[in-house]
C-alpha cells in the first residue's frame, strides 16, 4: 500500500515534509527510549500534539451523552505517557481562514483519525481530540498538502495568529488587517527569535477600536487598525493576557506604521525571548516582563532591540502586494428577498451581517460548544464551493463566518443548513456561548464548562423568543479553571470552575465573574462575586437577568448597571442559592453536569458527615472570603489602597485558618501567619498545587514583604484582589488535599 508520504509528496512544500520526517523519526526515538521526555514533550507541543484528560471519559455534547465510546489509558500521570491512549492534535488556522478544500481535508481526518468531530477554538483554531501520537505525521502531511501547518500551534511558542472575522469586509474597519495577520504568521512561524520563549506568545489584530472582534487588549501582541495623515498603521499594545490573573495590555506604540510592523513584533520577541522569566513558569508570560520592568522601560528595551536589528526584505516585501488574500465572491450580488419564509427571518437577525460591499453579507453558522461532525464538515465545504467560494473563517466565539453571500441566495444557503441541523439562530446572543473543554479532555479543568454551558444553551433556547432583548445581547463564557480559556473576564456573565468541600465530599462549583466588557475589543474585566454549586448555575442566571430587569432604569445596560448598582447587591441575589443541600438531601449536587458519577470521588476519601462538627478552617475560609467581598465593594467605590489592603488581609486569613489546621500555634499578626505559613506550608509544599507548584502561594509572601497594597491604584488593587481570589481558591484545594490524607491515613 503506498504510503501518505508517497502519495503527496510532491504536494508537500519542502521546508514542512522536512519538518514532519523530523517528527516521525523523534516519535521513533522516543519509543526507542532514546530521546529524553522532556525534550520530546515540548516537541510535540511544538507539532501541536497535546496529552488530553481521560478521568471523564469522552467529552460531552451538553445532553450527557458521549459521541463514541474510545477505549482509553491515562494521560494524566506525566509529560509523556501518549502511547498509553490517544490525543489532541490542534490545527493552526491563521486569522481563521479556511478553503473549501482544507476544511474536506480537516473532515476527513475528523472521522478517519478521531471521533468523526471538529472543534473551533477561541483562537480561531481546529482540534481534533482522540487521536493516536504513531498516526500523527501522516496527518501532518496530508493537512501540509492543502497548505496548514500544526508547528507552534502549541508550547513555548508564536501560537496562531487571530483576527476579526470581519476584517475586509466590515463596516467600521479602518483596513483590512487580513494582509498584515498572514505577514506576521508566516514572518514569526520558525524564527530563530521566538524559539526560545519561557511560556507561549499570542498574537491578535483588529480592524477598529470600538467592535471587540480582535480582542486585542489580553493578548501578548495586539495590534489596531489606524490611518494617519493618510498613511496606514498601527496602535500596538503588548503585555495583556487573561489566564489566572487577567492584565490589560499596555501601549507600546500609539502608531506604528505599516512598515515597521514586522521588525517591531521580531524586537519584542527578541526581548522577551532575553528578559523574560524562564524558571518559574508561573511568571513566564511577557505582561509579567512588563510589570516587572514598567512599560516606559520596556518600550526603551524594544527601541534598543530593533536598532540593533539586521534588516530583513521580508519586513516589507508584503507590502508590495496587500491584495494577495483578498477573496473575490463567486456569485453576483443581490438584495434579500422581501417575500422570505419566517424561520429565515428569525435566522437572519442575527445571523447574517450586511457587508461594507453592497449585495453580500455574511453569514455566522452557530456551533453550539464549536463542535460540528466530519459529516457537516464536508456539507458544509460543498456549500463554500456552491455560494461563498473560498471565504470561510473560525471565529472567535467558536463559530463559522461564510463570507461573501449574495442576498440572493441567502435563503437557499439557510435551507441548505437547516437540513444540516446547522441552522440555529442567535449567533452573538446570550445563547451563543463559549466554554473551553473542561473537564471532558483538559487536565486541568476543575469543573465542566461544557457541561454547563450545553445546559444553559438547551434552557435558554427554549425561552429565547421571550426573552428581554436587553437580555438576549448579553455574552456569558466559561472556564472550567483559573486559566480563562473559555474568556469569562471578558463576559457579561462568565463562570470559573473551582471545587469546595461540603461536610467531606467535593462539590463542584463555578465562580460567578461579572463587570466584564466584551465590547471596545475587551476593554474591562469583570470580578468574582461568589461561588454558586454547579447544578445552580442555571438558577444563578435566571436571578441575575431577573435583577436586572427589574431594577434597570430605562433602558440601561448591563454594563452600567453593574457599575450603578455594584457587585455586593448580586452578591445578596445570589446568597440563597450558594449553600448546596446535603448529600443525604440532593447526591445530584455532589456530581456535575454531563457525568453521573460522584464528584471527585476517585480523589478524596469518604469525609464527615453534614451536619457535625465544622473544623475552624472552614469557618476561617469561609471569614476570608467575606473580607475579600468586602475588599471588591472598596474598590467599586474607588477606594483602591483599603481594597489592596483588605485582598491581603483575606490571604492572611485563609493562611491562618489553614496553620491553624496543621495544629500550629500562631498570632494573629500578619507577621506571625506569614512566617508560620512559610514553614509549614510554602516550605513543605503543602500548600502546592500540584499544576501551580507553590504560584499563588507567592502572591501572599510578596505582598507582605514590599507591602504593594500601601500605594495601590486602581489598576494594581484590581491585580491584587485577582490574586487574592486565586490564593483563597488555592487555600480551599489545601485543605481538600490535607482532609484527603487524613482520611487516608485513618483509612491504614
Amino acid at each position: 500500500m503506498t504510503s501518505w508520504k508517497e502519495q503527496l509528496g510532491d504536494r508537500i512544500p519542502e521546508p514542512l515534509a522536512g519538518e514532519v520526517d523530523l517528527f516521525e523519526g523523534q516519535i521513533e526515538l522516543k519509543k526507542q527510549g532514546k530521546l529524553d521526555d522532556k525534550i520530546f514533550a515540548e516537541t510535540r507541543l511544538r507539532r501541536g500534539v497535546y496529552g488530553q484528560r481521560y478521568d471523564n471519559g469522552l467529552r460531552d455534547d451538553g445532553t450527557g451523552q458521549k459521541p463514541l465510546d474510545f477505549p482509553c489509558g491515562d494521560l494524566t500521570k506525566g509529560p509523556d505517557t501518549v502511547w498509553d491512549a490517544p490525543g489532541m492534535m490542534r490545527i493552526k488556522i491563521p486569522f481563521g481562514k479556511m478553503t473549501a478544500d482544507q476544511l474536506d481535508v480537516l473532515s476527513e481526518l475528523a472521522e478517519e483519525n478521531s471521533d468523526s468531530i471538529l472543534h473551533v477554538t477561541t483562537r480561531q483554531d481546529i482540534q481534533l481530540h482522540f487521536i493516536h501520537i504513531e498516526e500523527s505525521p501522516d496527518m501532518m502531511r496530508r493537512l501540509a498538502a492543502v497548505g496548514i501547518t500544526t508547528r507552534e500551534a502549541c508550547g513555548n511558542s508564536v501560537r496562531n495568529v487571530t483576527a476579526c472575522e470581519y476584517a475586509g469586509v466590515c463596516t467600521t474597519q479602518a483596513f483590512d488587517v487580513t494582509p498584515y495577520a498572514n505577514a506576521i504568521t508566516q514572518y514569526l512561524l520558525g524564527h530563530p527569535d521566538v524559539q526560545d520563549f519561557g511560556r507561549k506568545f499570542k498574537i491578535a489584530f483588529s480592524g477598529c477600536e470600538d467592535n471587540p472582534c480582535g480582542l486585542v487588549t489580553f493578548h501578548d501582541l495586539g495590534a489596531v487598525a489606524h490611518v494617519r495623515d493618510g498613511k496606514r498603521g498601527f496602535r500596538v499594545v503588548v503585555g495583556g493576557g487573561l489566564g489566572a490573573v487577567p492584565v490589560q495590555a499596555k501601549v507600546l506604540a500609539e502608531f506604528c506604521p505599516e512598515e515597521e510592523l514586522l521588525p517591531l513584533a521580531q524586537a519584542v520577541s527578541r526581548v522577551f525571548a532575553r528578559l523574560g522569566e524562564k524558571q518559574s513558569r508561573a511568571r513566564a508570560r511577557i505582561k509579567f516582563l512588563v510589570q516587572k520592568v514598567g512599560i516606559e522601560e520596556f518600550k526603551r528595551l524594544v527601541a534598543e532591540e530593533r536598532e540593533g536589528l539586521r534588516p530583513d526584505e521580508r519586513w516589507t516585501a508584503f507590502l508590495d502586494d496587500l491584495h494577495s488574500t483578498d477573496e473575490k465572491p463567486i456569485r453576483e450580488p443581490g438584495a434579500l428577498p422581501s417575500d422570505a419564509p419566517l424561520g429565515f427571518q428569525k435566522w437572519a437577525k442575527h445571523n447574517l451581517k450586511p457587508q461594507a460591499q453592497e449585495g453580500y453579507y455574511t453569514a455566522i453558522v452557530k456551533l453550539p460548544l464549536g463542535d460540528f461532525t466530519s459529516t457537516q464538515g464536508r456539507a458544509l465545504a460543498d456549500l463554500a464551493r456552491e455560494f461563498t467560494g473560498d471565504a470561510m473563517r473560525c471565529t472567535v466565539e467558536q463559530n463559522l463566518a461564510f463570507r461573501w453571500l449574495s442576498g440572493a441566495d441567502a435563503v437557499a444557503f439557510y435551507q441548505r443548513l437547516d437540513a444540516l441541523h446547522m441552522a440555529e439562530p442567535g449567533a452573538g446572543t446570550i445563547t451563543d456561548m463559549t466554554s473551553c473543554p473542561g473537564t471532558d479532555t483538559c487536565k486541568l479543568g476543575i469543573s465542566a464548562s461544557r457541561g454547563v454551558t450545553g445546559e444553559l444553551r438547551k434552557r435558554l433556547t427554549l425561552v429565547e423568543d421571550q426573552l428581554d432583548p436587553a437580555v438576549q445581547r448579553l455574552r456569558m463564557k466559561a472556564s472550567g479553571c483559573f486559566n480563562s480559556c473559555g474568556q469569562h473576564h471578558a463576559a457579561d456573565i462568565g463562570f470559573t470552575g473551582v471545587s469546595r468541600q461540603v461536610g467531606g465530599r467535593k462539590v463542584p462549583h463555578f465562580n460567578v465573574v461579572l463587570g466584564g466588557q466584551w465590547t471596545e475589543n475587551a476593554k474591562s474585566y469583570g470580578l468574582v462575586v461568589g461561588a454558586v454549586p454547579s447544578k445552580n448555575i442555571p438558577k444563578a442566571v435566571e436571578l441575575i437577568t431577573q435583577h436586572y430587569l427589574e431594577n434597570r432604569e430605562g433602558d440601561e445596560s448591563f454594563q452600567a448597571f453593574i457599575a450603578r448598582v455594584g457587585k455586593k447587591e448580586f452578591r445578596k441575589v445570589l446568597a440563597p442559592i450558594q449553600k448546596p443541600p446535603s448529600y443525604e438531601e440532593d447526591p445530584s449536587y455532589y456530581s456535575d453536569w454531563g457525568d453521573p458519577r460522584e464528584y471527585g470521588i476517585g480523589d478524596i476519601g469518604v469525609g464527615e458527615c453534614a451536619g457535625e462538627i465544622v473544623p475552624f478552617v472552614e469557618f476561617g475560609l469561609q471569614e476570608a472570603e467575606q473580607q475579600l467581598h468586602d475588599a471588591q465593594d472598596a474598590l467599586e467605590a474607588g477606594q483602591a489602597a483599603a481594597a489592596a489592603k483588605g485582598g491581603f488581609t483575606a490571604m492572611v486569613t485563609a493562611a491562618k485558618a489553614l496553620v491553624r489546621h496543621l495544629e500550629v500555634q500562631v498570632k494573629d499578626d500578619a507577621d506571625d501567619v506569614v512566617s508560620n505559613f512559610r514553614t509549614h506550608l510554602y516550605d513543605t509544599e503543602i500548600f502546592h498545587d500540584p499544576f501551580a507548584k507553590g504560584k499563588f502561594a507567592n502572591y501572599l509572601l510578596k505582598m507582605h514583604g514590599d507591602k504593594s497594597f500601601e500605594d495601590a491604584n486602581e489598576e494594581t488593587a484590581h491585580r491584587a484582589l485577582d490574586e487574592a481570589q486565586l490564593f483563597l481558591e488555592a487555600a480551599h484545594a489545601c485543605y481538600q488535599r490535607l482532609t484527603q490524607a487524613a482520611s487516608a491515613a485513618a483509612a491504614e
